[in-house]
This record gives structure tokens, sequence and C-alpha cells, in this order.
């Protein structure tokens, strides 16, 4: 049984869990319920990738980096003023590293998903996931040369790291398709009115 928050049809929305007008909100309070905990479990290793790929999904680009953007912030706020990070040049820099990073990724999966068919399956998700994960691992590379920290960049981490993504991309999709049956607002008796 395909998800059927994945329409078949040309909607350049893919996930569906609320209205479309409630769509950009409920985005951007997943995100950042899911930044809060991944901040927390992973402190830098936040799944910025799977973030992407779920804005992206659901709302247009623009809007998308605007929601990816506020998680963003949420992971930066938690990393400096709860967890402490070092306020030096070159933790800064990753920081802003990271949020360009998650950006790029956010493109990249707006881009990837509307290159694809029009019929949304899971496995679409997951090859937007690789496009966008790929992406935000090159960026951070690309950073090493001048910011250090080439060795969080070993084949067991940075699989490590994707298939963390993976898990929470599976667990937002899931929490996406509760709300959508669930139907808090309504939804479907306003869609059929």
């Amino acid at each position: 049984m395909a998800l059927s928050i994945l329409p078949s049809g040309g909607d350049r929305f893919r996930l569906h869990p609320v209205a479309p007008r409630l769509a950009p909100m409920f985005c951007f309070a997943l995100l950042t319920a899911s930044c809060v905990l991944a901040s927390f479990a992973f402190a830098c290793a936040t799944p910025f990738a799977a973030f992407a790929v779920i804005a992206a999904a659901m709302l247009p680009q623009r809007r998308a980096l605007l929601v990816v953007t506020g998680a963003w912030l949420v992971n930066q706020t938690i990393g400096f003023g709860v967890l402490h990070y070092p306020v030096d040049a070159n933790t800064i820099a990753w920081g802003f590293l990271i949020g360009a990073a998650a950006l790029l990724a956010t493109a990249a999966s707006s881009t990837v998903l509307g290159l694809l068919p029009q019929r949304r399956t899971p496995l679409m998700l997951a090859i937007t996931l690789v496009a966008a994960y790929g992406i935000y691992e090159l960026a951070l590379l690309a950073a090493t040369p001048f910011l250090g920290g080439e060795g969080a960049f070993t084949a067991a981490i940075v699989t490590r790291i994707g298939l963390t993504s993976a898990v929470w991309l599976a667990g937002l999709v899931a929490i996406c398709e509760i709300v959508r049956l669930v139907d808090p607002a309504g939804r479907k008796r306003a869609m059929s009115a």
C-alpha cells in the first residue's frame, strides 16, 4: 500500500499532512521540534539532509529554505546557548557552514523532487535524501582545508550519519502520515465542501 500523503497528481506539494495553507507552520513546528531533539541527541550531527527533504517535499523552495533556516537557528541557539559550544572563530564558521550546507541540501532537494516523475513514492524521497545528503556532506568537506575537521569524514562516520538521516526521514514521513490520518484541522471535510 503506497503512502497516500505522496499524491500521484501534478500537485507541487508532495507531502500533505495538513491543509496547504497550514503547511508552512506545520513544517516549521515539525522541524523545530525535531531539531531540538536532534540537537540534544546528536549535537553537531543534526540530520539537516532529512530536514531539507521534508521541507522541500512539503513546501515551495523559498518557504522550504526559510523553514530550514529556522531549524538551523534553533540548532545553533541550543549549541551555543545550552550545550556551550566554544565561542571562537572556527566554531562560529562551522556553524555558518552547516547552515549554508543545509540550505544547499534544501535547494538540491527541491530540484531533485522537481526532476523526478510526478508519481511520488517513498523511493523518490529516498533518492532525494541521497542527493541532499551528498550535497550537504560535500559542502562540509570542502571547508576542511580551511577549518580543519578532516577526521569527521571517515567512511564509518559519514555512513553512520547518512543512516541516521535516513531513519529521521522515515520518522518524519511517519509523523506526517499520522497527522494526515488524524486530520486535526478537518482537512477532509474542508476539501470535500
